[in-house]
């Protein structure tokens, strides 16, 4: 029985989704804030962190500020669901096209969850949409101090690659980089035959 590009990509956006929550909630329920794993010398950690904003721990405002991003992330999946569809019923819509931005729902829904759910689940405290996203993964390639009598920075200790993010901002990440790279024909061909109408 063949399957449908419908059914691939919505058990592909299932399957992402999954594998966050499970590193998730494994990291939630078995670290505590702050503690850091070591997973390759100090150059890849797993570092439980709670970001109460953006991807790469972002973020602006407080209540409101946390309010107007969760509202955004939940206009993006609906805006990003109804551009999929739509994409499902061209026949010519490219593989590569479909998955890119079945990363980058799937991203969106994993941070979308924490933030409705996570408060409510593990933090009482914090009301619907208002949960953190929980980040772990930690990447310090550079971590070291400059010497002394290095030109305008000496002495600052500097690390290089310090955000720490999770495998939904992978996700994002991952997708936009591949349509920008490798699927930007499909869109500039698209914007073509559009003026040209």
């Amino acid at each position: 029985m063949k399957v449908s590009k419908g059914t691939r990509i919505t058990l592909l956006v299932v399957l992402l989704l999954v594998i966050d929550q499970v590193i998730k909630i494994l990291v939630k329920t078995n670290m505590t804030v702050g503690q850091s794993i070591p997973v390759f010398g100090k150059w890849f950690q797993i570092l439980f962190i709670e970001n109460n904003g953006m991807a790469f721990g972002l973020q602006f405002g407080d209540g409101w500020g946390k309010l107007a991003l969760s509202l955004c992330r939940i206009i993006l999946i609906a805006l990003i669901i109804i551009y999929l569809r739509k994409l499902l019923k061209k026949p010519d819509t490219p593989n590569g096209v479909l998955v890119g931005l079945a990363a980058i729902l799937c991203g969106a829904m994993g941070n979308m969850i924490d933030s409705m759910f996570y408060g409510l689940l593990f933090e009482p405290h914090a009301p619907f949409l208002y949960g953190k996203v929980v980040d772990m993964l930690y990447f310090p390639l550079i971590d070291t101090t400059l010497p002394a009598n290095f030109p305008f920075w000496g002495g600052r200790h500097i690390i290089f690659f310090r955000p720490i993010f999770n495998f939904a901002d992978s996700c994002i990440t991952c997708g936009a980089i591949y349509l920008l790279v490798f699927q930007w024909k499909f869109f500039a061909g698209k914007e073509e035959s559009e003026s040209g109408r």
